[in-house]
């Protein structure tokens, strides 16, 4: 076995700015010593995914699979039917696109404990283009009965993500990001599966983000404050199972607004308008990519150009409010 000794702290991307990508690495490794049980598998894409750092300390435990990710998903089944924990990883748009089908039937349909790690989720991917810019994979993901889906908002609740699903049996989809993303949650939390948190909640407005989007969010939101609209928001970065009892606390606001780095169309905001249509009907604004693919440019460029900044996020939530008459005067 691999000897390792720069060991690296639970807490050791708390406040930090990073990728999601890069502290997902830092603290595969870290588990790796903990845990002999955690095997490794990547596309060829380790350097990429930071799953390198773990090959390089348990080559005896990694398996590059090559560009196959279809045998990827399928060796990740096996190797957990002999007790093994196997961290599945490539990029997004391949784990949930070329392989949906050994997910589900291979691993959700067995309900096995493979946990797929993509990177290079969403547009932030950036100058690759449309063709790497995975914007329906939680779609994809939420919809395989049984699949848990989970987007981390930044580095450090990234680092509780992977250690919290080392500890919990069954399939899980985690989706990170390319591009270094702003720290936002704060050094005492603690995540829970199925657990939204709360930064704020407002009277007016309760913005429900994920991933990026919550930095972004809570710009807005401040953004918002100061034109007199009391708005709150909630970090709902498991987005199955959705913390139904938040949803409904967040709901007894004028308006409820979702945002996703990801399609509008069956991600966090079609999963929240699911669940509240069915109980507590309410005005809901769903801020994300529309019906359309990425594009090539920069991350800035790109959050931008499809309307997922800060300023333009409270643009469409003070646009909405007028056009519902819920205008705070």
């Amino acid at each position: 076995m691999g000897q390792a000794t720069d060991r690296v702290p639970v807490n050791s991307f708390c406040g930090i700015e990073a990728a999601t990508r890069d502290a997902y690495g830092e603290t595969l490794f870290k588990l790796g010593q903990e845990n002999p049980d955690i095997v490794v598998l990547d596309a060829d894409l380790s350097s990429s995914t930071k799953t390198s750092k773990f090959a390089k300390a348990f080559p005896e435990r990694f398996f590059n699979m090559g560009v196959s990710e279809q045998d990827l998903m399928a060796t990740a089944a096996g190797l957990s039917l002999t007790g093994k924990i196997p961290f599945a990883s490539t990029f997004a748009i391949f784990a949930t696109g070329r392989a949906w089908e050994q997910i589900r039937q291979g691993i959700a349909y067995s309900h096995l404990n493979v946990k797929i790690v993509a990177t290079h989720g969403g547009i932030t991917v950036g100058e690759d283009g449309a063709s790497h810019q995975a914007i329906e994979d939680i779609a994809l993901m939420r919809v395989i009965p049984e699949m848990t889906v989970i987007v981390p908002a930044d580095a450090y609740e990234t680092e509780l993500v992977i250690r919290e699903i080392v500890n919990f049996y069954g399939p899980v989809y985690v989706r990170l990001g390319r591009a270094k993303v702003k720290p936002v949650m704060p050094p005492d939390y603690q995540f829970r599966i199925g657990k939204g948190f709360v930064f704020r909640l407002g009277n007016d407005v309760n913005i429900i983000a994920c991933g990026v989007m919550v930095a972004e969010a809570l710009e807005a939101a401040d953004i918002l404050r100061k034109n007199g609209i009391d708005a709150g928001v909630i970090n709902m970065s498991t987005i199955k199972p959705l913390d139904e009892e938040l949803l409904l606390e967040s709901a007894k606001a004028r308006l409820i607004v979702t945002a996703e780095e990801h399609s509008v169309i069956g991600g966090l905001g079609g999963a929240v308008c699911e669940f509240l249509s069915s109980v507590i009907p309410r005005p809901i604004l769903r801020i994300g990519v529309k019906d359309r693919f990425g594009c090539s440019g920069s991350s800035k460029e790109l959050m931008k150009f499809f309307g997922l900044t800060s300023h333009q996020i409270a643009d469409e939530i003070i646009k909405k409010l007028e056009t519902l008459h819920l205008m705070v005067k």
